[in-house]
């Protein structure tokens, strides 16, 4: 069975980043937890599954994504202050969750969610990072087909009620960006979207 729109592809992989010598292990899908997602379904990068599709079980693959056909070229403008406060739970800041380096879903004055990365941390202001980590790089995909089958309805209807794919990434973080408005408030519940791998959880080719 080849892989093809509406399969249930299983894959292991390792994702370098950079170019020539200077490339950096950024993420691995391993046997144990591989990258699971339905074919042709919007979860992945276009680019991603054109590479993979026709393959078949065992089949394996090595290629490279450049940020056009990836996240983009870094934006500074998504590079955002906001006030302190938007993180206040009941006129709190729980430190455990307001930390430099950390990843929290937020969501814009249009309603998206989009995840972002703090930056810094000021006694007004807090700096978010909104461009997707993967943003501006070159990504060198090598790995293996280690499954592919039909994806039952149940699968599929779950993947279009917010089920996400194996790997994670939310649409809105790597696509809405925050051109859109200046108003954020922090998004408690998190970004609905599955996870597994690494990255502050935007991993491999999700789309």
């Amino acid at each position: 069975m080849q892989v093809s729109d509406n399969k249930y592809v299983t894959v292991t992989y390792d994702l370098n980043v950079g170019e020539g010598e200077e490339r950096e292990l950024m993420e691995r899908a391993t046997v144990e937890q591989p990258l699971e997602f339905i074919f042709g379904t919007n979860s992945m990068l276009e680019a991603f599954e054109d590479q993979l599709k026709g393959l078949s079980k065992g089949d394996t693959f090595s290629f490279h994504l450049t940020p056009d056909e990836a996240y983009g070229d870094y934006d500074e403008t998504k590079v955002i202050e906001l006030p302190k406060n938007v993180f206040e739970i009941d006129g709190q800041i729980d430190a455990q969750v307001l930390f430099e380096g950390n990843t929290l879903p937020m969501m814009d004055s249009a309603g998206n969610r989009l995840m972002g990365s703090i930056v810094s941390i000021d006694d007004e202001v807090v700096t978010m990072d909104f461009n997707h980590p993967l943003a501006g790089e070159i990504m060198h995909f090598e790995g293996t087909v280690v499954g592919v089958r039909e994806a039952s309805v149940e699968e599929i209807a779950a993947l279009f009620s917010g089920g996400g794919c194996g790997c994670g990434g939310c649409g809105s973080g790597e696509e809405g960006g925050c051109g859109c408005g200046s108003s954020y408030e922090h998004a408690e519940d998190g970004c609905g979207c599955g996870s597994s791998h690494g990255h502050g959880e935007g991993g491999c080719g999700c789309h």
